[in-house]
C-alpha cells in the first residue's frame, strides 16, 4: 500500500469564530462547500475527501434523514391510501397531523437552503420539487382536516401528493453509486437541455395559438350547404379553446391525434409545418442532444460531484455549528491509501495522457513513486 496525501490543506475547515445565532440561518461555508468542480473529483484526491466524510458522518446523518422522511410519507401514504372501513377517523386525524409536523420539519430546511443563497437554490430544479413534495402533503392534510366528513377525500390532491412523495424517496438512492451515476447523468442531462426545453415549448405555444385563432374563426364563420342549411365546419373541436389546442399539439408531438382536417387547408397548412419543423427536425435534435450529455457525463465524476452536493447540505444544514468544527471530522491534512497495482495503472493512464510529464512540482517525490511501484520512466522518450 501506497499512503498519499490530499494536497487541498484545509480545504474542508470552517472558519473557527462563528455566531450560534446566525450560523443557524446563514452559516459559514468551507472550501468543500464553495468549491464542487469536475477538476477536483476527477481526481483521486476527490474521491478520497468524498469516501472519508461519508464514511466518518455522512453516511449516518443520511440515513436518518431518510427515515424522517419515511416517516412523512408512510403517516400520509397511510392515511391517504387504507380504505375508510380498514381505518378509524381518529388514527386518519392522528396521521394526518403528524403529517402535517413532519412536513413543516422538512420544509424548514428547504426553508433554510433558500435563506442561505437564494440565487443557487432557484437555479436548481430539485429545489422546486423537494419545496413542492413537502408543501402538497401539508395543504392536502390541512384541507382534509377542515372537511367536515373525512369520508370527502380530496383526490386529486391526495394522487399528487401520493405521486411527490414515493419520487422523493426515489431520489434518496442517488447517494448510493449503483443508482446514483444514473441520476448524475438524469440531473446534469436536464441542466444541459433545459433552454433547448424551453425553445420548444415556446415554438408549440405558438403553434397552439396560431390553431386557437384559426379555428376560432372558422368557427365564427357558418358554412351553408346546396340546401340552403347551416352545418358544422370541419374545424377540429379539440382546437376550440386554446387549452385543448395546446393539448392538441402535445399528441400531435407524440404522433396521437384525431385531427380530420382534409377540407380546411391552412389547417392543414399549419399542421404539415409543425410535423416537419417539431416532430421530424427539432425532436430528432433533441435526441441528438440528450446522446451528446449522456455521453458526456456518463462517468463516476458526475456522481461523486452528486454527492458532494449532498454532504455539503449535510454540513450546512443538518450539523449543528459546533459540530462542523471537530478536528475528527474535518482535519486540516487528510491521507488515503492505495494499492501498488492501482497506482501503477493510474500513472500509466497519465504518462499515456501526456499529463504525467506536465507536473512540474516536486520531481523527487514523483522519481520515488515511479521507483516505488517499478516504472521505468524517461520524459526525453
Amino acid at each position: 500500500m501506497i499512503t498519499f496525501i490530499v494536497p487541498y490543506i484545509k480545504f474542508v475547515n470552517y472558519p473557527r469564530d462563528y455566531n450560534w445565532f446566525f450560523e443557524l440561518f446563514k452559516p459559514q461555508s468551507s472550501p468543500f462547500v464553495e468549491t464542487i468542480s469536475r477538476d477536483i473529483y476527477n481526481t483521486w484526491n476527490g474521491e478520497a475527501i468524498i469516501n472519508f466524510k461519508w464514511e466518518t458522518y455522512g453516511r449516518n446523518y443520511y440515513i436518518m434523514i431518510w427515515i424522517g422522511f419515511m416517516a412523512l410519507l408512510g403517516c400520509f401514504t397511510a392515511a391517504a391510501t387504507i380504505p375508510q372501513q380498514y381505518i378509524d377517523d381518529d388514527i386518519q386525524i392522528k396521521l394526518l397531523i403528524a403529517s402535517i409536523i413532519l412536513g413543516f420539519i422538512h420544509l424548514s430546511f428547504e426553508v433554510r437552503q433558500l435563506i442561505y443563497n437564494p440565487f443557487n437554490w432557484f437555479q436548481d430544479f430539485w429545489n422546486f420539487f423537494d419545496i413542492i413534495a413537502y408543501l402538497l402533503p401539508i395543504y392536502t392534510s390541512i384541507y382534509w382536516l377542515q372537511m367536515n366528513n373525512m369520508n370527502d377525500k380530496p383526490i386529486s390532491l391526495l394522487s399528487f401528493s401520493c405521486l411527490f412523495l414515493d419520487l422523493k424517496f426515489l431520489l434518496f438512492f442517488r447517494a448510493f453509486e449503483y443508482f446514483g451515476v444514473y441520476f448524475a447523468i438524469i440531473i446534469s442531462v436536464a441542466k444541459e437541455i433545459v433552454s433547448f426545453l424551453v425553445l420548444l415549448f415556446i415554438i408549440i405555444l405558438s403553434f397552439a395559438h396560431a390553431f386557437y385563432i384559426l379555428s376560432d374563426s372558422s368557427l365564427d364563420t357558418p358554412s351553408i350547404n346546396n340546401d340552403n342549411q347551416l352545418f358544422e365546419n370541419d374545424s377540429n373541436p379539440s382546437l376550440i379553446h386554446f387549452k385543448t389546442s395546446l393539448f392538441t399539439m402535445y399528441q400531435l408531438l407524440t404522433g396521437d391525434s384525431n385531427t380530420s382536417t382534409i377540407s380546411n387547408t391552412p389547417l392543414v397548412i399549419l399542421i404539415v409545418i409543425f410535423s416537419i419543423m417539431i416532430v421530424i427536425y427539432l425532436m430528432n435534435l433533441f435526441i441528438g442532444l440528450l446522446n451528446n450529455a449522456i455521453e458526456k457525463d456518463h462517468d463516476r465524476v458526475s456522481y461523486l460531484m452528486l454527492k458532494a452536493e449532498i454532504i455539503a447540505e449535510i454540513e450546512l444544514f443538518y450539523m449543528l455549528p459546533y459540530q462542523r468544527r471537530n478536528n475528527d471530522w474535518f482535519p486540516e491534512v487528510m491521507y488515503y491509501h492505495a494499492s501498488l497495482d492501482d497506482t501503477q495503472k493510474e500513472v500509466k493512464k497519465m504518462m499515456k495522457r501526456d499529463e504525467w510529464d506536465q507536473i512540474n512540482a516536486f520531481p523527487k517525490l514523483k522519481q520515488d513513486l515511479l521507483k516505488k511501484i517499478n516504472i521505468q520512466h524517461n520524459p526525453d522518450d
